[in-house]
């Protein structure tokens, strides 16, 4: 009877501490499951969830946010930054990729400067051509409007023919009419004179300041083609006169006055100067009327 007796309480012991066992563990589950319920209702601290962006805590919350509010707040940014999205490819291409034109046009002006500064070989007694500043000067002062001005009016007023006169009128108009017309376009352009100029030019205006175009050129370039239409001149006199021109032209880059494109735009517009010219010519019975309208 003893032994039976042990063995049955001994059993009756280990059933004991099983049971007890499973009751430990079945509180500790419904505990920590409390704990994680509680855990998830509770609103973290906005530091504690900037801190842990990437704890799994937060990402459950970031699930458990609505669609809707998901999809206006991808919505929003979206808009947000729609603009700089669309733009950066723009400037991108604008810088990576400029027009065709620009690229000319910047090269265009890259060659005028290198030219203009090398054949500025008089700009300075101490150039390398500076022994022949003097006769450019000389040179630059026979394509002035001044002395061409005073010139027509003394021709006109010595001419006994009417021809004459209204030759030297319509050199006189032309003149004038070269001297607002350059003055505009530098009034437009206002293109600064090349940097190795010296501001020591016969009679200069405060247009004079501006570079482009040239008013020595497009006043060699009509005032040639005047001479060579209405005046009878000998061939070697007509030579003479294309040459003249040319130096003249040659004269403003040598002397640093001008860039190369402003002269050759001078002569350019000098030689549709005269067209104009021909086309508002004025008669001496014309001018005769109109002084009897005005009178």
């Amino acid at each position: 009877m003893c032994p039976a007796l042990g063995w049955n309480s001994e059993m009756t012991s280990c059933a004991d501490r099983a049971a007890v066992q499973r009751a430990t563990a079945g509180h500790a589950f419904s505990q920590s499951k409390n704990n994680a319920g509680r855990s998830l209702n509770r609103t973290p601290s906005p530091h504690l969830l900037q801190r842990q962006g990437s704890d799994p805590t937060s990402a459950r919350l970031r699930a458990s946010e609505s669609p809707t509010r998901r999809r206006g707040s991808s919505s929003a940014s979206a808009s947000a930054t729609g603009p700089q999205q669309q733009q950066l490819p723009e400037e991108d291409c604008m810088r990576l990729n400029p027009s065709f034109a620009g690229i000319a046009l910047r090269s265009l002006l890259a060659i005028d400067l290198w030219m203009s500064k090398r054949l500025g070989v008089c700009a300075e007694e101490d150039s390398s051509w500076g022994s022949v500043r003097p006769l450019m000067k000389i040179i630059e002062i026979s394509g002035h409007g001044i002395p061409w001005i005073a010139v027509t009016l003394y021709c006109m007023w010595k001419s006994d023919s009417a021809a004459g006169q209204e030759i030297m009128l319509n050199l006189l108009l032309a003149l004038l009419l070269d001297v607002v017309l350059v003055g505009i376009v530098k009034a437009l352009v206002r293109r600064r004179r090349p940097s190795h100029n010296r501001m020591d030019m016969f009679a200069s205006f405060s247009v004079d300041r501006y570079s482009f175009p040239s008013g020595h050129a497009t006043r060699a370039a009509m005032g040639a083609r005047f001479l060579l239409t209405h005046l009878v001149l000998a061939a070697p006199v007509r030579v003479l006169v294309l040459l003249w021109a040319v130096l003249v032209g040659l004269s403003r880059v040598m002397l640093g006055r001008h860039n190369v494109t402003d002269v050759a735009f001078g002569f350019l517009m000098g030689y549709f100067q005269y067209s104009l010219v021909e086309a508002l010519w004025v008669s001496t019975a014309g001018l005769q009327k109109l002084l009897g309208v005005l009178g």
